[in-house]
């Protein structure tokens, strides 16, 4: 192993990010029983943007020229913007299982998509270890075993445009993450995603469904705002911050791990089991994603 090629910081980063995003979608999930998806979106990023501009501000960051402000905002318009949108209204007519293994395309996309736009060059043995992750996580929804209900296509369909646009975002953010400082891209992706969510939210929030809302138990108010926190702070944060650091289809590789959390809370907070099956495919997941932190050239790539 050549210790150049390790990047534990950046390794560091990207796991930490795919925590979250697992932790946040198990919280997600039993918040969408009770608050309808484009509200629950626009709650998650009122929530995340409210934190993550006052700590900019705190910090003294230097704000780039105003002028430069759209290069980086709007992709929050792919990505948490139509691409949650899409997904969360998906996850309200999909399985859970289905919804993770449709999730699981996502750093194959990266991967393509950073070969067609950014020209990273696709080594056989990341292709090889980035099939045997979507291997485990195929496992883990329990597609093989038959341990899933047929969810709606349609549902399906809109997640998958989502994962798209996700991909999307990956790469055309590797083209511009180290001009800006991760934590004010955030702020501003978000900022835009959230202009989004405002647009669509008359279309959802009607008569019946505001009463409903104003009905809310304290504890769901607080989940939402906990799981806007995890789910876009500090996860894109941590993700943009690994993404300055390593290739578009490097950091893509690393999404692999976010079922392994996503059933790890689930577990823990739902009271959910794995079979034998699945935690081999969790197995699988960590595997890959092991030998391409130590041998997969985990490092800094110059634009």
């Amino acid at each position: 192993m050549n210790p150049s090629n390790l990047d534990l910081r950046a390794a560091s980063f990207l796991v930490a990010a795919s925590a979250c995003w697992g932790i946040a979608t198990v919280i997600t999930k039993y918040i969408l029983t009770s608050i309808p998806p484009i509200t629950l979106l626009t709650i998650q990023l009122i929530v995340s943007v409210g934190l993550l501009w006052p700590l900019i501000f705190f910090k003294g960051r230097r704000l780039p020229e105003k002028g430069k402000w759209l290069k980086v905002g709007w992709l929050g318009l792919l990505n948490p913007g139509i691409s949650y949108t899409l997904s969360l209204i998906g996850l309200t007519t999909t399985t859970a299982s289905m919804s993770t293994l449709l999730w699981a395309s996502e750093p194959v996309l990266i991967i393509l998509l950073a070969w067609i736009i950014l020209r990273e060059r696709l080594t056989p043995k990341l292709i090889l270890l980035s099939l045997v992750a979507i291997s485990g996580v195929v496992l883990i929804s329990g597609l093989v075993t038959g341990d899933w209900a047929e969810g709606n296509i349609s549902g399906s369909l809109l997640i998958l445009g989502g994962v798209l646009c996700c991909a999307f975002y990956t790469v055309f953010a590797r083209r511009v993450g180290q001009d800006f400082d991760p934590l004010f891209a955030v702020a501003l992706q978000q900022t835009f995603a959230l202009g989004w969510a405002f647009l669509l939210l008359p279309f959802e929030l009607t008569g019946n469904s505001f009463m409903n809302l104003l009905q809310l138990d304290t504890i769901s108010w607080f989940w939402a705002g906990v799981s806007g926190v995890i789910y876009y702070a500090l996860a894109f944060w941590f993700y943009l911050q690994g993404l300055a650091r390593v290739r578009a289809s490097m950091a893509g590789v690393f999404i692999n791990l976010i079922p392994i959390f996503g059933i790890g809370g689930a577990h823990l907070f739902l009271g959910e089991r794995l079979s034998a099956v699945q935690w081999l495919g969790a197995g699988a997941i960590l595997m890959s994603v092991f030998i391409i932190l130590l041998f997969g050239g985990l490092k800094e790539t110059p634009q």
